[in-house]
Formats: C-alpha cells, structure tokens, sequence
C-alpha cells in the first residue's frame, strides 16, 4: 500500500515536470531560453511604455498648450482602459483559436509589437485631444495582443513544477522596464522626439525579439486538422459557430477557483495603486514637501522599490516551486504590502514614504512573482488559456480604474489620511480572498 501511494505521489511529481506542449522535461538551455525571453519581453514593453505615459506623453501635453494636461493624461488614460479591458479578453481568446504554421502565440506576439510601435508614433505625433486619445487607444490594443498570448505560454508551454519561478521572471522584467522607463523618459524630456523614437523601436522589436530568444513553438495546424475530423465535414461550419461562442464565453464549470483569483487579484490591484499612483501628491498634500523635496524623494523611492522587488521577485518564484506552495505566498505578501501601507499612515514624512517604498516593494516583489503561476494553476481549461487569462488580467485594469475614483472620493470627503486604511483593507481583503482557493496550496 504505501509503495503504492509512493508510486503515484512520483507520478504526480514526474508529470509536474514535464512541458505540457512536449511531453517532456525542459532541458538546461530551454529554460534559459524560456527566462531570458520572458524578463526581455517585460523590460523592453514595460520601458517604452512608462517612459511614454509617466514621463514623455505628459510633458508634451504641457507643452502642446490645447488643454490642462493632467485633464488630456486622464481622458487619455481612462480611454485606454476600456480598449485595454477588451483586447486583452479578445487577442487571448483569439490566440487560443490559432491554427498558424508558427503556432497558437508566435504570430500574436510579434503583430502585437508592431500595432503598438504604429500607435506609439501616431500618438507621439497627434496635436488634438481626439488624435492623442485614438493614438493611445492603438497602443493599448497593441499591447494587449502581445500581452494576452505571451501570459497564456506559461501555461502552454511551462512546466508546472517551475511555473513560480518563470512567472517571477516575467515580473522581475516588468518591475526593471517600470523603473528604467521613468530614468529613460527623464534623461530624453528635453530631447522628446529621440526619446519617442527609442520608443517606438523598443515596441517594435518586443515581439520580435521575444519569440527569436524563446524555443520554437510548434505548428499548430496539426491541432486544426484533427479538430476538424473530429467535428466532420458535415459539422465542421457548426463546429467553427461553436468555438467562437465557447472562446468569448466565460468560463462556468469548475471556475470557483478561478473567480476567487480574479477577485483576489482585483482587491489587491485597488488597494496597491491607492497609495502607488498619488505617490507625488501624498508627498506633497498629506507629508507637506516641497515641489523639489517631493521630487528627490521619489526618486529615492524608485530606486528603493526597485532594487527591493526585483530581488524579492526573482527569490520568491524559485522558493513557491520548491515548497509547492501558491496561494499562501501571495497571502503573506499581501501583509508585508498592507503593513507597507500603514508606515506613512503613522508616519507622515519623507522617511514614512521611504519605507513605505522598502516594504510595499518586499511585499509587490513577493506577490508580482508568485501571482501569475497561481493564476495559471486555477485555470478551468487549458485550452482555453489565452482567453481566461486574459479575463484575470482584467483586475489589473479595473483596479487602475477603480483605484483613483475611490481615492477622489475619499480626498475631498475626508483628506488623504483615509486614503490609507483603505488601502489597507482592500489588499488584506484580497488575501482573504485567495486563501479560500481550494485547487492550489
């Protein structure tokens, strides 16, 4: 009896290792190959992107003079979100209903790359409110068919035995691209168009350059042809009907997990960009700096947070996969988050926010590495990957959304000092929420 639970606990073990498009174990220059191209992908998007939208596009709408430019970044933001929300669903599921030579993502990601450069210069170049805001709304589609199929290759292709540690890859490059598009977008704001350039170029070779470094995916026009003897000529036009429905349809059977990570997710997203997006006016509002003090902070507190959560990150992945354990480090990093959080809640100094910065990164880094294996294990169906995935990352928008209308509700209400306990509560609720996940330890 116990050889035979041993034999099937191996079993278990071996199956975990293998790569679910081959069948077998990732060899050493695979998973190097796979890493490499997951933390590139990240830095190279990532960087254009914040060096555009935080720094660049910001400053140009200043000096365009058509209109107050926080109301052009916020009109231009807000757009963005729902064409974000959408595509990401749509390119996923799309994705996922591939039959290209070049496989299921391969052409996704490298086309995403491409929209994304095309509407990176058209919004850089855009002198009206309307061109400026379409310009985004481009690059935000582009993005999100590149984003949508990349996320579903861990799924695809990833064994789940190291999942943890390929998703912290992917969220270390992120957190770097983050960091170095705000130094990047400094360095060129008096030369804009050089930096729009190098934009533009970084966007471009994204998808390019990802699906170069990574392991060839395989055809998947095999798959198609057997999905067409299984249907048969007489239902293969049903079939096609029946797919397109299936593919654009949330899942419902045996989705409890995966609605408990949306969720999660969502509480989570709220309560961090709280406090992460209105960094420069808690410092200047609620700590009382000057202009230049709260500038010299924050860049402190860049640097901070990004040498924290990178480390964090790039540790956390490997340790979830030798544990086996998903949901109860996502949970812990959530506390390190909100106890983050509370530092310039009681302290409300430059030095508060300094170790907000140390803290709230830990806990970021942790949660950024771990999170998306999580997500990836609670998936009700693997083939659909593309689709539901897309649906998780749905969170991360509506939190960036949800996040500054609360945040506008309760500063002119109530001051920034409730911004905090809010905060607090929203991410301890998202822990709470994780840890009912029943599929995943």
């Amino acid at each position: 009896m116990v050889d035979t639970v041993e034999q099937v606990q191996n079993a278990t073990s071996s199956s975990d290792a293998l790569a679910p498009d081959t069948g077998r174990p990732l060899t050493r220059a695979e998973k190097i190959r796979f890493g490499v191209g997951f933390c590139l992908f990240s830095v190279l998007w990532m960087t254009a992107g914040t060096s555009g939208s935080q720094v660049l596009l910001p400053q140009r709408f200043t000096d365009l003079g058509i209109g107050v430019p926080e109301a052009i970044l916020g009109t231009m933001n807000s757009v963005g979100c729902v064409f974000a929300l959408v595509s990401n669903v749509i390119f996923g599921a799309l994705s996922d209903m591939s039959h290209s030579r070049l496989g299921k993502r391969t052409p996704w990601v490298v086309a995403g790359g491409i929209v994304t450069a095309l509407g990176y210069l058209y919004t850089a170049q855009a002198v009206t409110i309307p061109t400026i805001v379409a310009g985004w709304c481009l690059v935000q589609v582009g993005v999100n068919m590149m984003i949508a199929p990349a996320v579903a290759v861990l799924s695809d292709r990833i064994p789940e035995s190291t999942r943890g540690t390929f998703s912290a890859f992917y969220g270390g490059g992120s957190i770097v691209g983050q960091s170095l598009g705000t130094l990047i977008g400094a360095r060129f704001i008096g030369h804009m168009q050089v930096g729009f350039v190098l934009g533009i170029c970084l966007f471009a070779v994204t998808g390019i350059l990802t699906v170069i470094i990574w392991p060839r995916e395989h055809s998947a026009v095999e798959s198609a042809a057997a999905t067409a003897a299984r249907n048969g000529k007489g239902n293969q036009k049903q079939g096609l009907w029946h797919r397109l429905r299936v593919s654009f349809t949330p899942p419902t059977k045996g989705s409890r997990d995966f609605y408990l990570a949306l969720g999660g997710r969502l509480f989570m997203m709220i309560g961090s960009s709280m406090v992460a997006t209105y960094q420069l006016y808690i410092l200047q509002k609620y700590c009382g700096l000057s202009v230049a003090e709260s500038a010299s902070t924050i860049s402190t507190m860049s640097v901070i947070s990004m040498v924290v959560t990178f480390f964090a990150s790039i540790i956390s992945g490997p340790i979830s996969d030798k544990l086996r354990r998903r949901k109860a480090i996502v949970a812990v990093s959530s506390c390190i988050l909100a106890l983050g959080i509370a530092l310039p809640w009681m302290f409300p100094t430059a030095a508060g926010m300094m170790c907000y910065a140390g803290i709230a990164g830990l806990g970021n880094g942790i949660y950024t590495s771990v999170d998306q294996a999580l997500n990836v294990d609670v998936l009700p169906n693997k083939n659909e990957a593309g689709k539901d995935l897309g649906i998780l990352n749905l969170a991360n928008t509506l939190g960036q959304v949800i996040a500054p209308v609360l945040v506008s509700v309760l500063v002119i209400r109530a001051g920034y000092v409730f911004i905090f306990p809010v905060a607090i509560v929203m991410v301890l609720i998202g822990a709470a929420v994780i840890m009912l996940i029943r599929s995943v330890k």
